[in-house]
């Protein structure tokens, strides 16, 4: 199931898609609470609000939707035409991600296979959704694009064995992990943390909605891909991680504790490279669909 957020001039709603269509579950659930629990409440517009409550639930979005079905509602909870896709998580507390998860991209960094995850964080205030633009600094070098599939968390994670990480998963979605490649470089010369070379605003695309576990399946194992202004760079296949996804949420969960809405970025594959003005860069993930973003200077 997709699960996507908009906004149109109304403000922010919740959309599922179904028969190819984009139900507007905000308003939906509501009206199903309503009419089913006679009680009246206020619609919930976003996906973070639903992860934070607990409430980001297949069984429950299958209810909502067999309601409209039922009473042949459907037509009339439709997202609306001037809806624009947000990111679908607007704000994440935290994203954690992986660095060299990928043995070739270890080695096109002429750096050795980890042993154990690397981990590194990136600022929630530099999430941005599908369509909108990536923003380079100006006077700091080549910047670069990054193709990571993105695990959404759905439950407060602490102490997990990787045989129980993937009921903590809410969904996944595409993460484009922007980086300032020089600043890092200078950064990483000096021994200080690149958090700031993957955090500038704008430097983490994320979208265009949540793929609940139940359409990738288990072991995950989908193809993505980077096309800027059309040409792949980047191809892979999440099969090729050096830690799959179990092992990171077992490995973080150790001593960093997993909250509803954290992202967990997994790792990019190996063709990482510059982006300009006036470039459009295009990441898809195979069952997830593609993030479009363009690029102009800042």
């Amino acid at each position: 199931m997709k699960v996507a957020q908009f906004e149109d001039a109304q403000g922010y709603c919740i959309g599922l898609q179904h028969n190819g269509r984009w139900i507007n579950y905000s308003d939906a659930e509501a009206a199903c609470t309503s009419i089913t629990q006679k009680v009246v409440v206020e619609p919930t517009t976003t996906i973070t609000q639903l992860l934070e409550e607990g409430r980001f639930d297949t069984a429950e979005f299958r209810l909502v939707l067999s309601f409209l079905n039922e009473h042949r509602l459907e037509k009339q909870y439709l997202v609306s035409n001037d809806a624009m896709l947000r990111p679908p998580v607007l704000r994440p507390p935290k994203i954690i991600a992986l660095g060299l998860n990928y043995a070739l991209h270890a080695k096109e960094g002429n750096a050795a296979v980890p042993q154990e995850p690397i981990i590194f964080m990136k600022a929630g205030s530099s999430v941005i959704g599908p369509g909108e633009t990536i923003l380079l600094p100006q006077g700091l070098g080549r910047m670069d694009h990054e193709v990571e599939l993105a695990v959404i968390i759905g439950r407060r994670a602490t102490g997990v064995k990787k045989k129980d990480a993937m009921k903590y998963v809410a969904g996944f979605t595409i993460l484009n992990d922007v980086t300032a490649r020089e600043l890092q470089s200078k950064d990483l010369e000096k021994k200080h943390p690149w958090f700031r070379s993957k955090s500038f605003d704008t430097f983490t695309p994320m979208g265009p909605w949540i793929v609940t576990p139940d359409e990738l399946g288990s072991p995950i194992q989908v193809g993505l891909e980077c096309r800027v202004n059309g040409k792949s760079r980047q191809k892979s296949n999440t099969r090729s991680m050096v830690f799959d996804i179990p092992t990171q949420i077992e490995f973080i969960t150790q001593n960093i504790t997993f909250e509803p809405g954290d992202i967990l970025s997994t790792g990019t594959p190996h063709g990482i490279g510059p982006i300009e003005d006036g470039d459009e860069v295009v990441c898809r993930i195979e069952r997830i669909g593609e993030l479009k973003n363009p690029v102009k200077n800042k």
